[in-house]
């Protein structure tokens, strides 16, 4: 299944969970945000599908997936991009943070 056709559907399923997808140009990396209270990811329209991929992959972690159907060439992709990164950036900083205090 082509990257682009992933990310379709992974925009999707984060409607599904009432988060918006916006796509705008510009000079950011794009991720998971709240702005005047809603949920809302940012792609970058400029970068590649498969930093699409896995930004929408990284902001599904803490979704309960388990409520929505996915096809088994996207839940794979997600699952690959899980296993590769398997801490999400906030428990990095607490990781972080927890060595910095000993």
């Amino acid at each position: 299944m082509k990257t682009e056709h992933i990310v379709s559907a992974l925009e999707e399923v984060l409607h599904q969970f009432g988060m918006a997808v916006r796509w705008e140009k510009g000079r950011f990396q794009g991720g998971r945000c709240t702005i005047n209270g809603e949920d809302l990811i940012m792609l970058n329209k400029h970068h590649p599908p498969e930093v699409h991929l896995a930004i929408l992959a990284e902001s599904l972690r803490d979704l309960p997936m388990d409520t929505v159907f996915l096809r088994p060439a996207v839940r794979e992709a997600v699952e690959t991009i899980w296993q590769r990164h398997p801490h999400t950036l906030r428990e990095a900083l607490l990781e972080e943070d927890e060595a910095d205090a000993e």
